[in-house]
This record gives structure tokens, C-alpha cells and sequence, in this order.
């Protein structure tokens, strides 16, 4: 069907469609394992109920020309920004965590600081290569099957599977130059980062370490070095929020150029400042001595693996929170009246009311702000999806959305008054894939597990840290 493609992505593609029908026959509803997951909900696969495309991982090929790299949906975004630099090219939407992988950010909605300009991943996709529920292969994009192209961002693989996705490119540069400006309140956070939205920076984020104390920073590419050159990739490297609240804590403004992969995985060592947690729950103590030591088990890859081992999510509030404008402010002195959350990072995305299942899918506003929630440790169980639910029910009340790999508690009744159903379900049965769970199935708590972050930790360390498949 696409004579870009190779024959062994189309020997794996046809026995994927061979076994998806086998299911469709049957009528037995499959989940897709990817071998990891960016997800904080403990994931459980049945062997005789899941699709393995773990071995679709392939940088399949890059056209200079027209600026577009065709990749298999398996591949992490570091091995998809090594394959494009070469070329000097780069994705405009590069999510900080390196092991996040190009299916899973078309499906999961991923977003970054350069998403003001360009929106989340999926609206830098010109064309995909799906198979639908019964074994059907097609081409979807903005011209072809366009209410699945859309419908598919954010959609948790409930509405197909991705077999191969072309994304658009932008030249790339060395480095990228980031500004500091010291911010003294949450609204002066914001106008600060509108202001920069039109200013034409490539990245613009913000980090409040206090409702007082935070800093927006903001980017662009360059081939030159303005200030210092920093590095936050290696082991001795500092944690960048570390880096960030050094001068937010001195109200000080500066510049400093990032090799740019250090600037677009600037979080992978810490994984933000969730890293910090594992350091408080074993009484370690969190020195630059420690952080360099342990540093193999605090990149972002290790972490989930350990966090999946572990069932800690279960205890630590972790959500993204997408939200217009008007409710960012309201928002941000809810969590610091009721739980005094911080740091709290926040930036703007591009809205896309064609993709009503993405996070940012608002059709009533210009532009939409993802803030990041994490940090929190609540005990016992009960009272952690108190919180969770009092976070739910005040981002439904301000007019916003939840990312969906974090912790839902959503009912079924709240989730269908939040989303168009009617929609959803004339899409699924229009491309067969009712017999697929659908999004509400996918993403809500089903099932708790019995915590052992010890258990993990030596798991992970011993590199048998794993998600769980049963038979």
C-alpha cells in the first residue's frame, strides 16, 4: 500500500493483521504491548489477549527534501533525534523523556515547551499506517479518513493500532539558549509567559518552586553559545530544576546555551523532581555526592520500570492538567491552598478542538496551559483517591482536561459527560473496533496492588524490573 515502506515492516505489519483478526473472529478484545510504558497506572498484560509491537522500532526513513522522517510507532525519541540531526533535522515536538515513543505520543497526547507554537505531537503527523479492529490496514491523515486521524490522538490505542507514522521536520541547530526571568507570583507567572508567546522562542516553560518563587524560561535554537554552556545529561551534571531554582532562589536573570539534546531531554535524570522521592522514601540523602552515585537508576527508562515494579504511583499524586487560560491562576491556588504542592511547571500548547479526546482538544481557547502536578505523597489508599478525585473534580469544574497516563477516578457516567460519546462510538463502530476496550476501559483504576518500593528498587537495579504479563 506504501511503497516507502520495506519488506520487513511489511512481513510484521501482515502477521499483526493476521493475529488481529484471529481476535476479531473470535471476538476477544486485545491490549498492545510496547515492551515499556510512560504510564503511572501499574499495567497488567494477558498473554493470550495482547499484540506485541515492541519489535516495531525501526527509523524507516528520512526525506530532506520535503522534511519528513518515516518511523515505525516503537521508536523512543532519542533514537528518533539521532536519526534526524544527522540529517540536520529535528522534530518540531521532541518530549523530554527520551523512552516515550512516537505511537505512544500520538496516543497519549504528548506535549513539550515548544508546543505553543506547534501543539502536541499529533498535529505534527502527516500521514499514519493503522490496523483497524478486524485486521484492516489503512492510511489516515488529514486528507484521508480524516475523523480517525484525529479521533486517534489521545484515543489510548482504542480506536486502532499505528503500524508506521510520518512526521514533519524543522532544521535543527547545536544548541539551544535559554533565558531565566524570576517571577514573584502565579499571576505574574503567567502574563510573563504570555508575553514570551508572542515573542517568537521556540520553548517557553515556567516552574513555581513557591507561590512567590518560580521562573519562565524560554529558548531558541542557535548555533553559537550566549552565556555559559551547560550540560545536565551527564552523571556529575547538576538535575536541571535543580539548575532552574538556583536562580529563581537569587531573583537573578540568565542566559546560559544546552547542546540541544541536553536541552530536550533536560529531565530525563530525576524524571523532574519525582526523582527526589525515591531519595525521601529510602531516608537517602539528596546531595550531589548520591545523585551521581545512584545516577544509572534515576534516568527517566529505570524509573518507570521501577515505579511499574513498585505499584508507588499508588501512594504519589502525578497528573497532567490541561486548562485555558482564564483557569490557570484558579487553578494553581487551589493546589497550593489545599496541598501546597510545589515545585509546580507549567507551558502553553496550541489547542486542537478537531482531536476531542487529546487533552488540549478545547475548541474555546486561543491557547491552553499543561500544568504538572507531581510530588505528593498521600496515605493510606483512600485518602490518595481523595486527592486525585479532588483534582478531577476542580479541573472538570474550571473547564479543563486530565492527561490519561496518570491515576482516573473518574465514574463512567463523569467521564462521558467530559467527552462526546456519541462521537466516539459512531467512530469505533464505523472502523470496527468496537470489540477493542474502549478509552474509559483503558484508562480508569481497576485494581490496586500491594506496594514494595525495597522489592523494586533491587529489581530494577538488577535489571529484572518489568511490566506484568500473566498467562
Amino acid at each position: 500500500m506504501i511503497n516507502q515502506m520495506d519488506i520487513q515492516h511489511d512481513t510484521q505489519v501482515a502477521t499483526l493483521q493476521r493475529q488481529i483478526q484471529d481476535y476479531y473472529a473470535r471476538k476477544v478484545p486485545f491490549r498492545v504491548y510496547h515492551g515499556s510504558t510512560n504510564s503511572t497506572r501499574v499495567l497488567t498484560f494477558k498473554r493470550s489477549e495482547m499484540i506485541d509491537v515492541s519489535k516495531l522500532n525501526r527509523v524507516l526513513s528520512v526525506d530532506v527534501g520535503k522534511r519528513t522522517v518515516l518511523v515505525e510507532p516503537n521508536v523512543p525519541m532519542d533514537k528518533l533525534v539521532k536519526a534526524t540531526v544527522r540529517h540536520g533535522l529535528i522534530p518540531p515536538v521532541v518530549t523530554e523523556f527520551p523512552g516515550i515513543t512516537v505511537g505512544g505520543g500520538i496516543q497519549g497526547a504528548a506535549a513539550e515547551t515548544s508546543s505553543y507554537k506547534w501543539g502536541c505531537l499529533s498535529q505534527t503527523v502527516n500521514w499514519m499506517e493503522m490496523i483497524l479492529g478486524d485486521g484492516t490496514k489503512l492510511r489516515v491523515s488529514p486528507q484521508e479518513n480524516a475523523d480517525l486521524f484525529y479521533g486517534t490522538a489521545g484515543s489510548y490505542g482504542s480506536l486502532g493500532l499505528i503500524t508506521a507514522v510520518e512526521l514533519q521536520l524543522i532544521p535543527a541547530k547545536k544548541y539551544v539558549t535559554i533565558t531565566h526571568i524570576p517571577v514573584s507570583s502565579l499571576q505574574e507567572s503567567l502574563d510573563v509567559s504570555r508575553k514570551y508567546t508572542k515573542q517568537g522562542f521556540d520553548f517557553i516553560e515556567c516552574i513555581m518552586f513557591r507561590k512567590d518563587m518560580g521562573a519562565v524560561v524560554v529558548g531558541t535554537f542557535t548555533d553559537g553559545v550566549i552565556g555559559k554552556k551547560k550540560r545536565f545529561s551527564r552523571p556529575f551534571d547538576t538535575w536541571y530544576y535543580l539548575y532552574v531554582e538556583k536562580y529563581a532562589k537569587l531573583k537573578q536573570g540568565v542566559t546560559d546555551t544546552l547542546p540541544v539534546k541536553d536541552y530536550l531531554f533536560r529531565y530525563n535524570r530525576g524524571a523532574f523532581w519525582a526523582g527526589k522521592l525515591a531519595f525521601d522514601h529510602f531516608g537517602v540523602k539528596f546531595n550531589a555526592w548520591n545523585r551521581f552515585f545512584f545516577d544509572p537508576f534515576f534516568r527517566t527508562r529505570q524509573l518507570y520500570k521501577a515505579l511499574q515494579e513498585s505499584a508507588a504511583a499508588q501512594i504519589y499524586i502525578c497528573q497532567d492538567i490541561v486548562l485555558p487560560t482564564q483557569s490557570v491562576v484558579p487553578f494553581m491556588e487551589f493546589t497550593d491552598k489545599e496541598f501546597d504542592m510545589y515545585p509546580i511547571g507549567y507551558c502553553p500548547i496550541k489547542p486542537e478542538p478537531r482531536s476531542p479526546l487529546q487533552c488540549n482538544g478545547i475548541a474555546t481557547a486561543d491557547m491552553v496551559w499543561n500544568i504538572g502536578v507531581y510530588g505528593l505523597g498521600v496515605q493510606p489508599y483512600e485518602k490518595f483517591v481523595a486527592v486525585n478525585r479532588e483534582i478531577e473534580t476542580k479541573t472538570r469544574a474550571l473547564g479543563g482536561k486530565k492527561w490519561f497516563y496518570a491515576h482516573s477516578y473518574y465514574s463512567e457516567e463523569e467521564f462521558w459527560q467530559i467527552y462526546d460519546k456519541k462521537w466516539y462510538d459512531a467512530l469505533r463502530k464505523k472502523y470496527r473496533v468496537t470489540t477493542l476496550p474502549d478509552i474509559y476501559e483503558r484508562i480508569r483504576v481497576k485494581e490496586t496492588f500491594a506496594v514494595d518500593a525495597k522489592r523494586a528498587a533491587y529489581k530494577t537495579m538488577l535489571g529484572r524490573a518489568k511490566i506484568r504479563i500473566t498467562d
